[in-house]
């Protein structure tokens, strides 16, 4: 147990770090003013305030609701119906807010599950470790590819099938003009990752194309300026014709077609 924890007068603050998946972190404290370790400035205000943290030994999910303010210069609105917050890490801990560099004392951590917005504030859930452990062990079959194109199990080198471009204007709200692409449908299922302009940092599916027409999946949060530098990589169907005639990756296609389904419940002599 830390040294701070054990004393006649207690000098204990809550902290939490919340670290978006593109690197943005934020901390915040329950302490009366602002607190700085690691480098990284805890802030008193806007406040957050934890729920009873419930933790056990077992393999019970843990606990934990956080309340905060909704503020333009910190988590807005705006970035939370974007999902710039979806599954960022959090980690709370306590530390004596004297020395608030030195030694700290854990109390939970995980990413944060489903935020909800009332009014002028925000709630979330921290999902721990633990929470892994309901995802499915066995995967189920299915006729169409189930590993990403480019990941560790297709193995389909990505870098001659990535550009960076930029947005040269936008057709539709789901619809951008780039200035390089590919010829015919070749990023369709593929992704759009913004790198500039007022969507940076988020992603966008494509859902077909057409030269350098990409009509996305859904609009992106924000709207996107001429000139806004993005990243597109190629996209698959999942489907084996296209795997062997496109990719010449049959050997590590992930799905079963010639598997017999429920359809085969509607076959029958003369069909």
């Amino acid at each position: 147990m830390p040294d701070f924890l054990v004393r006649d007068l207690l000098t204990v603050a809550f902290c939490w770090r919340l670290e978006r998946r593109d690197g943005v972190a934020l901390g915040f404290t329950t302490h009366d003013r602002d607190l700085r370790r690691g480098g990284l400035i805890y802030r008193a205000a806007p406040g957050m305030l934890p729920s009873a943290i419930s933790l056990s030994d077992g393999f019970e999910s843990e606990s934990l609701d956080v309340r905060g303010a909704l503020t333009s210069d910190a988590i807005s609105a705006d970035d939370l119906a974007a999902g710039r917050w979806d599954g960022a890490s959090v980690h709370v801990f306590m530390l004596d807010w004297e020395a608030p560099d030195g030694e700290a004392h854990a109390v939970a951590r995980g990413e944060l599950g489903e935020v909800s917005i009332r009014g002028d504030a925000f709630e979330a859930e921290l999902r721990g470790p633990v929470a892994m452990l309901d995802a499915p062990v066995a995967e189920q079959t299915s006729p169409g590819c189930r590993a990403g194109l480019g990941d560790k199990r297709c193995r389909v080198d990505m870098a001659a099938r990535t550009r960076l471009t930029r947005i040269t204007a936008m057709p539709a709200a789901d619809v951008a003009e780039v200035a390089e692409a590919g010829a015919g449908n070749a990023f369709g299922f593929g992704r759009l990752r913004w790198l500039g302009g007022p969507n940076s940092g988020l992603e966008s599916q494509v859902l077909r194309s057409d030269g350098a027409l990409l009509t996305l999946c859904e609009p992106p949060p924000f709207q996107p300026a001429a000139g806004n530098m993005v990243e597109i990589a190629e996209g698959c169907d999942r489907i084996l014709a296209t795997c062997g005639g496109r990719f010449a990756n049959v050997p590590n296609f992930r799905g079963e077609p010639h598997l017999p389904g429920m359809d085969l419940l509607t076959r029958y002599p003369g069909a």
